[in-house]
């Protein structure tokens, strides 16, 4: 699926009420989701849901799989600011690195869950949108390939394939929050726990010595 041009942007909701509209679709589709997923979720629940006409809906979105496109960008953005925020090399070591990108991964999937929960359901079944989701994670296979790269120099996890590596802990970050914050579970869900479980995790996956 290519990325479609034809989602949100402030060109596009010049006005306040314009913006409240789309607020309220897209607050409206978050609600569907998490009462019944997006593969069971239509445009009319979620104009229902929003008390709007479905003319208001494709005002902004060709259909619920760009609305949806449109979120995990969003996601990709979000992740990449707080890991900004939180990460500053060299001067911290890698533990702390490795949890300061896990916190802010962590963070922004709790923050949209609703909308990861549509992606994870979509990418399963629909190819085209698992190369978008793929091209989402890109990004930080690459980083966390190019960190492997430089522990490799220091003599850690030698003869491990970087790339692989990467994507090894990239899917485990994806997999690892949908399984414990999805179907209900973020209410009860130990935040720090699970931040501590992944860290420990992904930093002994890579900083190890023979």
């Amino acid at each position: 699926m290519p990325h479609n041009d034809r989602v949100a942007t402030d060109q596009r909701r010049p006005t306040k009420r314009g913006r409240e509209t789309l607020e309220a679709i897209e607050a409206a589709a978050r609600t569907v989701i998490a009462d019944k997923g997006f593969l069971k979720m239509t445009v009319a629940d979620i104009v229902r849901e929003a008390g709007k006409s479905p003319a208001s809906f494709y005002n902004y979105y060709d259909s619920k799989e760009a609305l949806l496109e449109h979120w995990a960008r969003e996601f990709q953005t979000e992740a990449r600011r707080r890991v900004a925020e939180r990460v500053h090399e060299p001067a911290e070591d890698a533990r702390t690195q490795v949890n300061a990108a896990v916190r802010a991964h962590w963070e922004t999937y709790r923050a949209r869950l609703a909308e990861m929960i549509g992606v994870f359901q979509l990418a399963m079944i629909n190819d085209d949108f698992a190369r978008v989701w793929d091209s989402l994670c890109a990004d930080l296979v690459d980083t966390i390939a190019r960190a492997v790269t430089r522990a490799q120099g220091d003599g850690y996890c030698p003869g491990t394939d970087p790339q692989l590596t990467a994507r090894a802990i990239v899917s485990m970050l994806n997999m690892f929050c949908y399984d414990n914050l999805a179907n209900g579970r973020s209410a009860t869900v130990d935040d720090e726990a699970c931040i501590a479980t992944l860290s420990d995790a992904w930093y002994h996956a890579v900083y190890w010595k023979p």
